[in-house]
């Protein structure tokens, strides 16, 4: 690569827009002054939020406009043919122009992939791209695909995630035979419905290291780097995983808050409590990965803070500097062609 690694950042998507956007950006650059941000959008107001961050002329952070922006519950269909000079359109287009190599947006999930897919296109072997994302578990993490891209699937779909999952663990995690897993309503080969089971069969006659099926429960307790499963399953499980956690965290507070003695004891188990509470932290793990598209995108949380979104920028780097979809791309061919990937 000739120039620095380059991203583009949707500067006006999410819940906050250049407020979290511009001040992620500057803290990112901190860690990574190798690295060049483009921030995408309306050129006044990111020239007022970075005079107010201080960071106007920074080295390494360049502006590129867009006038328009995606609603967050602006239909898919409606920003794709409307919003063509929209923040994370033209952010977009930048990656596929070669001006920038991954694109990060808070935006509307719905119309960044629609808009992804649209510009970018799918890479040869895939039929359609997903949200993979990586979650906490006892043994470090997982990655967890789809998220809510694809809620009606056949087994062949699930069979080109696992591929894209492995992958991205491969490259990311550094492991040569990342663990594969299908999500399944039992460990038994008799259960789960006919999609399960018709993908239980090509996982196991592909080349994959795959382990069979998990629980629910073994998402975050067996040992495994990749749980494949529909995009509507997946969603489901992660919000309500999502929702778990919050709640542990809601109990725990209001057992300290109950008396003076449990305030004395939560005083006492501070440093304990604040480590558990980085350990679950959603925003260390913010980032969602849109797999098998022509170029990078990853998909921040609409209410991501400056950390959260920083560690979206992270995972960025780090699948440009990896070239993730060209190795999802070979894995893919070798499948086809009835070869080993590895």
């Amino acid at each position: 690569m000739t120039r620095p690694i380059t991203i583009a950042l949707d500067a006006m998507g999410g819940d906050f827009g250049p407020e979290v956007v511009v001040p992620a950006a500057l803290d990112f650059l901190e860690a990574r002054t190798d690295l060049q941000l483009i921030l995408v959008g309306r050129p006044d107001v990111l020239e007022a939020r970075l005079a107010a961050c201080g960071g106007l002329g920074r080295a390494g952070l360049s502006i590129h406009a867009a006038s328009e922006v995606v609603g967050m519950d602006e239909p898919p269909a409606q920003a794709l043919k409307h919003k063509k000079d929209s923040s994370m359109r033209v952010a977009i287009n930048l990656v596929k122009s070669g001006e920038a190599d991954a694109c990060v947006s808070a935006g509307n999930t719905g119309a960044l992939m629609a808009t992804a897919r649209f510009v970018l296109r799918t890479l040869p072997g895939i039929d359609r791209p997903a949200i993979c994302t990586t979650l906490p578990t006892v043994h470090g993490h997982v990655h967890m695909l789809d998220l809510g891209a694809n809620a009606d699937c056949k087994s062949d779909h699930l069979l080109q995630f696992a591929v894209m999952g492995a992958e991205l663990a491969r490259a990311v995690d550094g492991l040569p035979a990342p663990r594969v897993g299908l999500l399944n309503i039992g460990s038994e080969d008799i259960k789960g419905n006919e999609l399960v089971k018709e993908t239980h069969a090509l996982l196991g006659n592909s080349d994959l290291n795959y382990i069979g099926y998990v629980e629910g429960d073994g998402v975050y307790l067996s040992p495994v780097d990749v749980v494949v499963c529909d995009g509507f399953v997946g969603n489901v499980a992660l919000k309500t995983s999502e929702g778990v956690a919050k709640l542990v965290r809601h109990f725990i507070g209001e057992e300290f808050r109950r008396s003076l003695p449990n305030r004395i004891a939560g005083l006492i188990a501070g440093p304990v409590l604040r480590a558990f509470a980085k350990r679950i932290d959603p925003r260390r793990y913010n980032g969602a990965s849109l797999l098998g598209l022509n170029g990078i995108v990853i998909k921040s949380h609409g209410g991501a803070d400056r950390l959260a979104f920083a560690n979206a920028l992270r995972i960025a780097a780090i699948e440009v500097e990896k070239n993730v979809p060209a190795l999802i791309k070979h894995h893919l061919g070798a499948l086809h062609a009835g070869g080993d990937a590895t």
